[in-house]
């Protein structure tokens, strides 16, 4: 079970403006920050934050999860609007499961974030 995910990141701003736009349609808020930190919450969880870190960590991948498949699209088009590049278009995912469905996007770090949903 995972508590939190942590990303390092060289441009705290940057990252910031992405995620705040890009977590919107999922239900993060940005919900702390401070002196090279940036803590985003999903109702009473605070499971997402973003680390300053002068060196690249390497790449990662995220999958947030979804509730329909209208919320992955969402996720999807508020990525690209605020600065990330398509990896891989909202719909189904067969090679993953019969009932997977998601949208992938690289962050202006160049890590690999997803919104997932999984069709009754």
């Amino acid at each position: 079970m995972l508590d939190h995910v942590s990303l390092f990141v060289r441009d705290m701003q940057r990252a910031k403006d992405f995620y705040v736009k890009a977590l919107k349609p999922l239900g993060y808020e940005l919900a702390a920050e401070g002196e090279g930190y940036a803590g985003f919450k999903h109702g009473d969880a605070w499971d997402f934050w973003l680390n300053l870190s002068e060196e690249k960590a390497k790449y990662a991948h995220i999958g947030f999860k979804a509730t329909s498949e209208q919320m992955v699209k969402d996720f999807y088009d508020a990525a690209l609007a605020s600065g990330g590049k398509d990896n891989g278009p909202p719909g189904p995912r067969p090679d993953y499961g019969p009932k997977y469905y998601g949208g992938f996007v690289l962050d202006p770090e160049g890590n690999n974030i997803e919104a997932t949903f999984h069709r009754p």
